[in-house]
């Protein structure tokens, strides 16, 4: 366990999971690899579609390569479920690439936390739908 806490924390209600799964989104939509990379333990495990990812200096290397590639990044995360120190999203979020192409990517998550808050597990699931801009839901 570290030092600081990051609440809420487990085990989690459904207020907590909602308000756990809220800051994640907030944090996540300030495109700040510095700032999310806080959220998730020294030693967490990440699977990200195709990627394994194992502590914070990766987690924190792969968040600046996909914010640089993914502009205009916005996403929705949504409860799924919750129980204990588990907690399950489901998520939506747009970006357009370099040439100017948007994208829709759709996606579940399963999040592991440790009793100071940190998530030391995430398994993420993705798909990506090219759309046009006037398509575009998430703004702002």
């Amino acid at each position: 366990m570290t030092d600081a806490l990051r609440p809420p924390l487990p085990p989690f209600t459904e207020e907590t999971a909602r308000a756990k799964v809220q800051a994640a989104e907030d944090a996540w939509n300030t495109r700040d690899p510095e700032r999310v990379a806080l959220a998730y333990t020294e030693d967490s495990v990440w699977r990200n579609r195709d990627r394994f990812l194992t502590g914070r200096a990766e987690i924190r290397a792969f968040l600046a390569e996909k914010w640089a590639a993914e502009l205009d990044y916005r996403l929705r995360k949504e409860l799924w479920a919750y129980t204990g120190n588990r907690i399950s999203v489901r998520f939506e979020y747009e970006w357009r690439d370099a040439g100017g192409q948007w994208w829709r990517s759709y996606g579940n998550e399963q999040w592991e936390f440790a009793d100071d808050g940190l998530m030391r597990r995430r398994e993420a699931s993705i798909n990506d739908l090219a759309i046009r801009a006037d398509e575009r839901r998430l703004t702002g």
